[in-house]
């Protein structure tokens, strides 16, 4: 007599996990509720792109962080990449007298080889990544204070020599800060979203991101299977190098 076996279907996932996966989002929602009932103006499309634009900086050098995370690393040098491109734009158009392109492009270069350098230190010397990061914070906010002995950088400034500046602040520059996307979204809300869009779908849509993901939870298994482990880890570190320098812009 034939014995017949029963399979059971795969439970589905938990009440538990999933009040664990959308929590943050219920009690950002439940905050949102609360604000809008204590003061209504909460919820205008003016706060709430206020609020935005107000954390746009902040997020887009947290995306950058998180893919050094994904990677099973930790970027701690982003605010002074950020506090030195500001120096960097500033100096580039006043002092150097370089246009609002060549300047954008100057210091995203800048931050991708800052981002390089700690990528090296860590993957190729074996520097642990908090200390290398920590090591290029420090290095950098020492090394913006000599250009200007430490003064902010305006037209008709005196350099630390004795000279006058001759340039200026290029108007264009300012589109990328201060402008409004129909008179309503700030573009550094724009830029947020951009780069929050982007980095979403590399790490969640394509081999790339999957490949982070893999590093992540077990570098040597990654390596095994043939993954580039070092060349995606430098890679992180540029991004995140890259993306610091993209908020110093905004800041400027």
């Amino acid at each position: 007599m034939t014995e017949l076996t029963t399979t059971h279907a795969a439970p589905r996932p938990s009440l538990l996990r999933d009040i664990r996966r959308y929590a943050l989002f219920v009690l950002l929602a439940l905050m949102v509720i609360g604000f809008w009932h204590v003061q209504p103006a909460f919820i205008r499309s003016a706060n709430l792109f206020s609020i935005l634009q107000a954390v746009s900086v902040v997020a887009i050098l947290g995306v950058g962080v998180s893919i050094t995370m994904a990677a099973d690393g930790f970027d701690l040098s982003v605010g002074s990449v950020a506090a030195s491109s500001v120096m960097a734009a500033s100096y580039a158009m006043v002092v150097w007298q370089m246009d609002a392109a060549g300047t954008i492009a100057l210091v995203l270069l800048m931050g991708a080889l800052i981002g390089l350098a700690n990528g090296l230190l860590i993957v190729r010397v074996g520097v642990p990544d908090l200390l290398a990061t920590l090591a290029t914070m420090f290095l950098l906010a020492g090394l913006q204070l000599i250009p200007t002995g430490g003064r902010s950088i305006t037209a008709g400034m005196v350099l630390p020599d004795g000279s006058t500046v001759p340039g200026a602040y290029d108007p264009a520059f300012l589109i990328l800060g201060r402008s409004r996307l129909f008179d309503l979204v700030p573009m550094s809300v724009v830029v947020m979203a951009v780069v929050a869009f982007l980095a979403w779908f590399l790490m969640e849509r394509t081999r790339w991101g999957r490949v982070f993901y893999a590093i992540g939870g077990n570098e040597t298994a990654a390596h095994l299977s043939g993954a580039p482990t070092k060349a995606y880890r430098l890679s992180a570190y540029v991004i995140s190098g890259a993306l610091a320098s993209l908020g110093g812009l905004i800041v400027a």
